[in-house]
């Protein structure tokens, strides 16, 4: 499950790529980002990262906060990772230089305007076992188990609970 307590964090995280995505295109145009493969990787890597940490929010974050696109996003994350051979470097530099920017502002002000003692606190109406991306968590969980992960592992990378991780 995704526990809110963990949302402070991921959107932290979320800051801190955006700042690596702005600062590695400073100063660089469209063409610079097409033809120079390590700072087009870069980019890559450090949006993809920006999409998992989004991925990750609790969808209570995520309704309370229906300004930010996070289906798109989650989607370019899905895209980098698993369709990574039709990534097209116009839409990663647009998304670089348009998206990334716009988001960590949003970002910025949920991270400023929650309380987080009361978020972390809060009642989760969101955490249906039934739900598909939980289904997929709990199998993603499953192989790791499999596979002689740690729980505090499988936990960290997943956002299950101990209690959850333990069931499987």
């Amino acid at each position: 499950m995704r526990e809110r307590a963990r949302d402070k964090g991921r959107l932290e995280d979320i800051i801190e790529y955006s700042d690596r995505i702005i600062q590695f295109i400073q100063g660089k145009s469209s063409d610079d980002f097409s033809s120079d493969g390590l700072l087009y990787y870069a980019v890559m890597k450090n949006v993809e990262v920006v999409g998992e940490a989004a991925f990750m929010l609790t969808k209570a974050f995520k309704v309370a906060h229906p300004k930010t696109p996070w289906k798109m996003i989650e989607s370019m994350r899905h895209i980098l990772v698993h369709d990574y051979t039709n990534i097209i470097p116009r839409i990663l530099w647009s998304t670089a230089t348009n998206d990334i920017p716009e988001l960590r502002k949003q970002v910025e002000t949920y991270l400023s305007e929650t309380d987080w003692n009361e978020w972390e606190n809060g009642e989760d109406l969101f955490n249906d076992p039934q739900d598909a991306v939980y289904k997929s968590i709990v199998g993603m969980a499953r192989n790791m188990r499999a596979r002689g992960m740690s729980s505090q592992d499988i936990a960290e990378i997943t956002g299950l609970s101990d209690l959850e991780i333990n069931e499987l």
